[in-house]
């Protein structure tokens, strides 16, 4: 008879948590999908960047770019939103007066756009973000030195990565099925980091010169991309390098595929037109439509006047090859 009391009190508990907290869906997490376009719901994602963009202190501050998943409980009057969204570096620096509303995206840097999360607890009278995770390297907080050691973004026109992506290209043309050699036609994204050495994360995409294996064994000055014939290769890179050992570099390709960085580009930032342009056939419209059109610019090739200027640290300044002695 108490077994059966407590099954029931049990049962009762359960059904009260069920109502009071919304349904759950089959990822577990407490709340019912809401159209991702919904005002209310691009308020509470326009709160949660506010307020990370209000705890950077370098760098530049992140704009919306999609909502991928947007979730709603509700208790009387308040709502809590459960928000899964994309965002894009934009050109106003950290700190900056400016709101990220009036900021445009940086036309330079990774392609790839950064995943966010957040919970906003909104009701008539005020809007809170009680938390919020943007998944963005290089987060300094003012109370935190310089990470020595860790991977560090380098410009994809630093002169710096001319060796560890000759090596690349290289190491792919040494194995690839292809009759002809590829050159390099453009870098997305690259990283330098101490370890016992530098050690290089490249992202890069390559181009099918005019050049066949059989007549040459490397690339030289007169194999030029064949326009004629146009194939891409992309590859993700790990490159060692310790040049004081007179080692060649070591180089590690992963995830090479037979397209061009730019077609996957423009599979993440474009959906496919269907019965109108704007279409969206998810039934909650998700993910929404991007904030902005997302240009990225192809960086140029490096000048001696540009490696010339760049500044040596200041004196008493620590820097990553302090590592290295």
């Amino acid at each position: 008879m108490m077994s059966s009391a407590v099954g029931l009190f049990v049962a009762a508990l359960l059904c009260f948590c069920s109502s009071a907290f919304g349904q759950a869906d089959v990822d577990g997490q407490r709340g019912v999908l809401v159209f991702c376009d919904d005002p209310s719901v691009q308020k509470a994602v326009t709160s949660a960047l506010h307020e990370f963009n209000s705890k950077l202190t370098v760098g530049q501050k992140l704009a919306l770019f999609e909502i991928r998943v947007a979730k709603k409980t509700e208790d009387g009057s308040d709502s809590r939103y459960y928000l899964e969204f994309t965002s894009r570096r934009s050109d106003c620096p950290a700190g900056g007066s400016k709101n990220w509303t009036d900021c445009d995206y940086l036309p330079t840097g990774a392609l790839a756009a950064i995943s966010c999360n957040s919970t906003v607890h909104m009701n008539e009278k005020e809007t809170v973000t009680k938390e919020v995770y943007c998944n963005i390297d290089g987060y300094i907080s003012a109370e935190k030195a310089k990470c020595l050691g860790c991977p560090v973004e380098i410009e994809e026109n630093s002169d710096d990565l001319k060796v560890p992506l000759l090596a690349s290209v290289s190491k792919f043309n040494s194995i690839s099925n292809s009759t002809h050699l590829f050159t390099l036609n453009r870098v997305s994204h690259a990283t330098r980091q101490v370890v016992a050495g530098f050690r290089y994360k490249l992202r890069f995409d390559m181009k099918k010169t005019t050049c066949a294996k059989a007549e040459h064994k490397d690339l030289n000055d007169l194999c030029v991309p064949d326009e004629e014939n146009k194939e891409f290769a992309n590859c993700n890179a790990t490159v060692d390098m310790a040049p004081w050992r007179l080692e060649q570099p070591s180089v590690f390709l992963a995830q090479c595929e037979d397209r061009a960085l730019s077609a996957m580009l423009m599979e993440r930032t474009s959906s496919k037109p269907s019965a109108s342009p704007n279409a969206n056939n998810h039934p909650f419209h998700c993910p929404s439509s991007p904030w902005k059109q997302f240009k990225p610019v192809q960086p140029v090739a490096p000048t001696d006047a540009a490696k010339a200027s760049q500044k040596p640290p200041l004196e008493g300044d620590f820097s990553d090859t302090d590592l290295l002695s």
